[in-house]
Order: structure tokens, then sequence, then C-alpha cells
């Protein structure tokens, strides 16, 4: 390579790019641009003259596996839609991540996630070679089955969230509120003390939460309360695993770590609206080789 009418030496590499020095003027540059360049001309001969679509060159593109390093991790798992459910078009990602180093470690793509997708996802995991020592979820109980004998922590975030769905963010019932007050308070408190006001909110409730209506023609009773009364047994069905976290340090209260990752996720294949379900699965692929929202240029080396 010459740099005008001079003449250069090689410097060697930096990132897989070539560096050089022009051995006249000093100047010091690579053929990082040239490569780029060339690259982008063979994309124009292809979608010019070889009649190839964006689409066809995207069908071409074959993204590499994950290079894995067993150790031992703690677990933050959770799945994100695409699609409509209504429409029977739904599917989803499943994921592993790696809550300690941010890295996402094992994916799988289904219909909807299943306690079968979450056993496939720990099994590849320990054939890999890595030790599962805790696993963070959304209150799924597929989770808690398919990783049975692992230290389990409901998300609190999560937890917040079934609970609203009975009591709405602006409860009217006084009930309502001392129950949406006292879910929020786990965030901060000890799992002593939220036992205790637990206890004392269904024992100062229990009468309102047990309320019956009949109906004035089929003469049938329900629930005057049921959402109220389902996010109370939520409550308590979850309780178990709000405080795993207390007992060992590494674990993380919630799955936002993940939740920014799907929220990147869609954010990126709604830019790239009209791709096919396994166009998107390509992109998606690639995100998830990256494990960071900016990946830097020797990551990106690496998975592309």
């Amino acid at each position: 390579m010459r740099c005008g009418s001079h003449q250069t030496t090689k410097r060697g590499k930096a990132r897989g790019v070539q560096t050089y020095l022009c051995l006249d003027c000093g100047r010091r540059f690579s053929d990082e641009r040239r490569k780029k360049n060339v690259l982008i001309k063979r994309l124009w001969e292809d979608y010019v003259f070889h009649k190839q679509t964006v689409r066809g060159l995207l069908c071409s593109y074959k993204p590499p596996n994950k290079v894995h390093h067993p150790r031992s991790v703690h677990l933050v798992v959770d799945a994100t839609y695409f699609g409509e459910k209504k429409e029977g078009t739904s599917w989803c990602i499943v994921v592993a991540r790696d809550h300690e180093q941010g890295e996402d470690l094992v994916w799988r793509f289904a219909s909807t996630e299943s306690t079968g997708v979450y056993g496939d996802i720990r099994t590849e995991l320990e054939d890999l070679g890595y030790t599962i020592q805790s696993v963070i979820g959304d209150g799924f109980s597929g989770i808690r089955s398919a990783f049975h004998g692992i230290p389990y922590q409901m998300c609190h975030v999560h937890m917040e969230r079934i609970v609203t769905r009975g009591t709405t963010r602006n409860p009217q019932t006084e009930a309502g509120q001392v129950l949406l007050a006292l879910t929020r308070s786990v965030h901060n408190t000890t799992k002593k003390i939220f036992t205790k006001r637990l206890n004392k909110y269904i024992l100062f409730y229990q009468d309102f939460l047990n309320e019956r209506t009949t109906n004035p023609v089929t003469k049938e009773t329900y629930w005057t309360h049921k959402e109220l009364r389902k996010a109370v047994l939520s409550l308590i069905h979850h309780k178990p695993y709000l405080f795993t976290y207390a007992a060992h340090t590494h674990i993380a209260k919630t799955t936002n770590s993940l939740e920014g990752r799907f929220s990147h996720i869609n954010e990126v294949t709604a830019i790239h609206r009209g791709l096919s379900k396994q166009q998107k699965k390509k992109v998606i692929h690639s995100l998830l080789l990256a494990s960071t929202v900016a990946p830097n240029r020797n990551i990106l080396d690496q998975i592309l």
C-alpha cells in the first residue's frame, strides 16, 4: 500500500484491521475504510447486477454459534413475545442470562414459554459445563419446576405487577390500597417484617375478602372482590421466594437486566419492519450474541 508517492510499511493488526506507517511523512493509517468500501461495492453489485434483494442477502447470512466459557452463574430467565396472540401468530424467545457478567448464555425460540423450554435451557447449560447457583424469574411456575433444587428468586417488579392487576394502580377500596402499599414495601423490607405485615393484613381484611354476592336471577354466588382476592392469594403463593436473595448475596431482586435486553431487541426489530419470522430470528440471534446494548468493535468482529 502506498501513501501518495511514498512507500509504506505494515505496523501490525489492531482489532483485525491492518495498520500502516508512511516511511517518508510518518503518517499512520489503516485499510479499514478500504475494506468497508469493497464490501459496500460487493453488496451493491449483488443487489443491482445479480438481482439479489435485501431480503435475499439477509437469507444468505448465517450467524455464528455462541462461544461459551463455562463457570458458576446466577441466572436471570424470562421470555418476550412477537406477533399477535389473538391471530395465532405469536411466538417468543426464551433467554437465560448471566446476571453478574451481563452475558446472554442460552436462548430458545418457541411458540410459547413452557416448563419444557426452560428444562431444555437448564440441560444445555449443565451439559456445557455451567454450574447454576440460582435463578430469578417472573413467577411462571414452569421456571421453578424446570430448575427444581436450585434457589429461586421471585422478581419483585413482577410481583407488584401481578398484585396491581387485582388492585389497579389507583385502588378504590381501603383493602386494595393497603395491599398495594404492602406489596410495594417488598423492595426495601425484610422477610420477617413483610410476613408479619401480610399475616396482619389477612387477619384484618378476611371478612372483606371472603364476601360473596348472590346473583338475583340464577341465585349463584361468587366472590364479591374476586380480583383483589386473587392478588392476595398470588402474594401468599410467591411469598416463600420473595427473599431468597437475602441468603444469597449474588442474586438480583428483579429481572430488570433481561427486560432491558428485551426492550433493545424490540426497538431494533421495530425499525426493521416487514422481516419474515426467520429473518427476525437472525437479527435477534445476533443481538443476543452481542450481549450488550452497545457492543464494541471487538464483540462485533466476533459475531459477524
